[in-house]
Formats: structure tokens, C-alpha cells, sequence
């Protein structure tokens, strides 16, 4: 039992859904509704007594629809372990977390937590928005039980990890989120907590900033705390964890060391068609009124394919409705490694010209395709994620797992020699050679 820092046993998290929560009720309404039941009642009564038997059944409670965030999860994180948990959104690695940070509590089951906890789950969280960073700064330690001296011994290097020096005696409601987020990353690193929990929130960051996140994040763990993760960055989980959690619809369903872990989630749930079709089902609420429809590969022949030659050009297209017209709108994809290493970015108005001739798009049934060109892409297996949002305004929608495909590389230049290339591009460049 010393050796463990988290024991979480059978644990489960159900939420209702279909029922819009109540409002306080003031005097007045307490006095209005009182007078509607004693109406209610009399005019029941009356029907009674008549000898009615149309009367309408009051909705049974029970048929409300029910949510499993997690369902029955156990594990062990051993003291100093470093535990990456990745999964698909709304696989419910937040909810494990809030769970674990006391945020929220279990419909069922229970976790062991053998030290003080500190949790970057939002930006901000924990923040008093009226207080200053300074005072911020003291009541986060002090909600982590940790004493004044011990507080003051961290300041410095809290405020000058955060770079909001300037800013320290200013309240954070009037902060922005890049500087928020600096802030509590911050506090939750450096006021050394036994157990770090940190959420996918560092892609709030810019890059510098995130590079100085995983650094620290790399300290934290090498000091012998332990460290639960979650991220998309599959790059970071590599990096930092040894052994990752994989959780698919609110269950544990791989736990292996991280390499194992990674490659898992990475080819789990793909068709071999070539194609990703939406159910509605799968997309969230707050996606409207963008509804995606389909994600496709095809060869230079218009074919869906699952597999894709490198010394050909291949088309992505992604296929969507708008239920109504949306201003600033950009679809567009993001091609990553099996290793959810980065390859390349791109929306449909990152010409100006096409931003300015589509920023305004009108409810209908859209394609937006793009053609990757011949001897490009290295061989290996590909992830394409989706996002449509309008720039800085919303995101409307996001898929970061929507769909794989592989390339072949028979007859790319240079397959002549039997060696495998690095990389994850095998561009086929005009090279000179002169004599000089």
C-alpha cells in the first residue's frame, strides 16, 4: 500500500441528459405555483368525482436518458509514476480526472488518493477572478494545504515561470487566457503537490511556451512526483509517461507501456475503406449548424481507397451541410503520423481569395476537397483529423482520430537502394549534378 499513490476501484460516472436544470424559484414564484397546485388539485378532485378515467399519466421520472461518462474503470498509479490517459473526445479522461481532483464524485465505486493533489484541468481553475495573481498564488497553496512560508519560498520563481511579473498585483478576471493559463500551470507545477493532474490544456499556450510546459512537466516527474497526464499530443505522451491508459467510451480498455499504449489508440476504430461516414448520433450538440457527413481518400481516378501510391496525387475531401449560413466558416484537415507526430496543416480559405470570395456561406450541402501531389508522402500509415470553426469566434467541430489510410511507395525515386527512408515526406527533388 506505500507504494501506491492512486487507487481507483469500479469506478463509474453517470450523467442524465434531456432535462434542462431548474431555476432558483423567488417568493413570487413559490406563491404562483402554490396557487397552480391548489387549482391542480380541486380541478382533479372534481374530475374524480365525475368518475372520469381520461386522466393523463404524469411522465414517469425514470425515462429520462442516462450517459456512462466512465463505467467500471480500476487501476493503480504507482508513487512517481508518470501515467499518460488518451483516448478519443468523450472517452471520458476529464471526468476520470475531475473525479480523481475531488471536482466531482463517482455514481459508483471509489478512489484512494495517498497525497495532495494539484489539478490543471481548465485554465483558471481554482482562480478567484476578483483577486489578484498575487492573492491567487497564496489561496491555491493554501488549498493545497501547504503553509505560508512554504508559499513565499515559491513565489519568485512561480511569478517569473508565469512571466505575468507586470501584472502580479492586477485581478485575473483582467487577464488574458494566454496569460491565465501561464499563471496556473505555474502555481499547480511549482507549489509541489504529491500528485500532479494536468489536463489537455497546454494547447491553449503558443509554442515556446508549450516547449517550457513539458519541460517543467519533465522535472516534476524526475523529482519522484507522480504525474497523471492527458493529451492529444501523442509526441508529449511518448516523451513524458511510461505507461499510458487508453479509454474508449467511458472504459479502460489498454493499459501497456506508453510505445504499446500509443500504437494502440492510434490504429484503434479505423474502417479499411478509405472513407469516415458520421452517424448523428456522433456529432456533438454545439456542432450546429455545421453537421459533417464524410471524410474520403480518393485516387487520381475519383476511387476510395484505404491504400494510396506515393508517386500519385491523392484527393481528401470532407463533406458537410450547413443547416444555416455561417460567416468566417474554414474547414480543414490535419495530417499526422501513426505516432501523432504533426505532417501538415491546411483549410480550404487559406487563400485570401477564396476567404474573401466564402465568408459567408449559406446553408446548404458543401465538398471541400484538397489534392496532395505525387511523390510527397513517405510510405506508412497516416491519421487525418477534421476541424471547422470560424477563426478566433468558435470551433464548431473537431475530430482528431476521423480517419487512416496508408501509403505504398513502390517505384518512389530512390527505391532502388533497400533502405527504409525517415521522415514522414519523400519528396522527389530536381537535383544537379555538376563538374567543377
Amino acid at each position: 500500500m506505500d507504494d501506491i499513490a492512486i487507487r481507483v476501484e469500479n469506478i463509474s460516472k453517470s450523467y442524465r441528459i434531456g432535462t434542462a436544470p431548474e431555476r432558483y424559484r423567488t417568493l413570487r414564484d413559490s406563491i404562483t405555483n402554490a396557487g397552480r397546485h391548489i387549482l391542480a388539485a380541486r380541478h382533479l378532485a372534481a374530475r374524480l368525482s365525475a368518475g372520469r378515467s381520461d386522466l393523463a399519466r404524469s411522465p414517469d421520472p425514470s425515462s429520462h436518458s442516462t450517459i456512462w461518462a466512465l463505467k467500471d474503470v480500476s487501476f493503480d498509479v504507482r508513487r512517481g509514476q508518470v501515467l499518460g490517459i488518451v483516448g478519443r473526445n468523450g472517452a471520458g479522461k476529464s471526468t476520470l480526472l475531475k473525479i480523481l481532483s475531488r471536482v466531482t464524485e463517482p455514481s459508483t465505486g471509489q478512489a484512494e488518493i495517498h497525497g495532495r493533489v494539484g489539478s490543471l484541468l481548465e485554465v483558471g481553475t481554482g482562480f478567484h477572478p476578483e483577486l489578484t495573481g498575487r492573492e491567487n498564488i497564496y489561496l491555491n497553496g493554501a488549498i493545497l494545504g501547504m503553509k505560508r512560508v512554504e508559499i513565499e519560498r515559491k513565489f519568485d520563481e512561480i511569478v517569473e515561470f508565469s512571466e505575468v511579473g507586470q501584472f502580479i498585483d492586477t485581478p485575473v478576471k483582467r487577464y488574458s487566457s494566454g496569460m491565465y493559463l501561464r499563471l496556473a500551470f505555474a502555481v499547480a507545477a511549482h507549489l509541489e503537490p504529491e500528485i500532479l493532474v494536468v489536463d489537455e490544456v497546454l494547447a491553449v499556450g503558443d509554442a515556446e511556451f508549450q516547449r517550457k510546459c513539458l519541460g517543467k512537466m519533465s522535472d516534476v516527474a524526475q523529482a519522484g512526483r507522480t504525474v497523471l497526464f492527458v493529451s492529444h499530443n501523442m509526441s508529449a505522451i511518448l516523451r513524458l509517461t511510461e505507461e499510458t491508459l487508453v479509454l474508449e467510451k467511458g472504459r479502460l480498455a489498454y493499459r501497456a507501456a506508453t510505445p504499446e499504449a500509443v500504437d494502440y489508440y492510434m490504429a484503434a476504430g479505423f474502417s479499411d475503406a478509405g472513407e469516415r461516414l458520421w452517424q448523428a448520433s456522433e456529432v456533438p450538440a454545439d456542432a450546429a449548424p455545421f453537421q459533417p457527413l464524410a471524410l474520403r481518400v480518393r485516387d487520381p481516378k475519383g476511387r476510395v481507397v484505404d491504400t494510396a501510391r506515393s508517386t500519385e496525387p491523392l484527393s481528401i475531401e470532407v463533406e458537410y451541410r450547413l443547416d444555416q449560413p455561417i460567416t468566417g466558416l474554414r474547414v480543414g484537415i490535419y495530417l499526422l503520423t501513426m505516432r501523432g507526430e504533426y505532417v501538415f496543416t491546411s483549410f480550404d480559405t487559406d487563400d485570401p481569395g477564396k476567404f474573401e470570395q466564402h465568408s459567408t456561406r449559406p446553408a446548404g450541402h458543401y465538398v471541400s476537397r484538397c489534392t496532395l501531389p505525387a511523390n510527397w508522402l513517405n510510405e506508412g500509415r497516416y491519421v487525418l483529423a477534421v476541424n471547422a470553426s470560424a477563426f478566433h469566434v468558435k470551433r464548431y467541430f473537431w475530430d482528431d482520430h476521423a480517419l487512416a489510410f496508408n501509403v505504398d511507395a513502390t517505384g518512389a525515386p530512390g527505391k532502388h537502394w533497400p533502405e527504409p527512408r525517415l521522415g514522414p515526406v519523400r519528396p522527389a527533388l530536381d537535383w544537379m549534378i555538376e563538374t567543377l
